[in-house]
């Protein structure tokens, strides 16, 4: 029939047109806020902070090694490395950052942060609603702002987190077999050392009869 493509196509956007104002599925417009369209897994806005355990600043997994504060294309970082240690995930003992901020009027969300860190201590966040009256202070998130937990980092990102902290556990079994391992070798070799064998004993002082 001559037409009848086009007749189809009027047709399916009839359907689609008055739809919309009866089908949730073919509803167009979301009343944000009220109403909120649900964050991709893969999206990324600026970077945050992985802690584990309940304390923030005890389980950072940060260790200052500044190689996202080389690789930022923006030189949006800024980080202090401390002068003592603390132990790391693995019970290794650590630097940890002393200071450690983003200025994310500065981010531009490229995600190279991520991608060096040897320590899976920064990853982006999903949060977009950081709008502020100050420009400059406001805009500047330092370590405690940009810290969050990892059931945190969990809920945006699952299907990452999960393979994330897979590895991490393997990691830290193959710390603590390798100290085990070094500490029943140490323990074999001080089994298998001779013991000194007593001091002789000394005659007795003085002279004869």
């Amino acid at each position: 029939m001559l037409g009848e493509g086009i007749l189809k196509g009027m047709a399916e956007t009839a359907r689609n047109f008055f739809g919309s104002y009866v089908s949730k599925e073919r509803l167009t417009t979301v009343e944000y806020p009220e109403e909120r369209v649900p964050t991709a897994e893969n999206a990324r806005v600026f970077p945050f902070l992985v802690y584990d355990g309940a304390e923030w600043e005890a389980g950072m997994r940060c260790v200052a090694c500044q190689i996202c504060e080389k690789e930022c294309p923006p030189k949006c970082i800024l980080i202090d490395k401390s002068k003592d240690k603390k132990p790391d995930y693995a019970g290794k003992p650590q630097f940890y950052p002393t200071r450690f901020d983003i200025d994310i009027s500065v981010c531009m969300s490229c995600q190279i942060c991520v991608e060096v860190c040897p320590f899976e201590a920064i990853k982006m966040d999903t949060q977009f609603e950081l709008a502020t009256d100050d420009r400059f202070a406001g805009l500047l998130l330092d370590r405690k702002e940009l810290a969050k937990s990892n059931e945190y980092y969990h809920t945006i990102h699952p299907t990452e987190a999960t393979e994330v902290d897979s590895r991490l556990a393997e990691e830290k079994a193959k710390v603590e077999a390798k100290a085990k391992a070094a500490a029943e070798a140490a323990a074999a070799k001080a089994a298998a050392a001779p013991n000194p064998a007593p001091p002789a004993d000394k005659p007795p002082a003085g002279g004869g009869d």
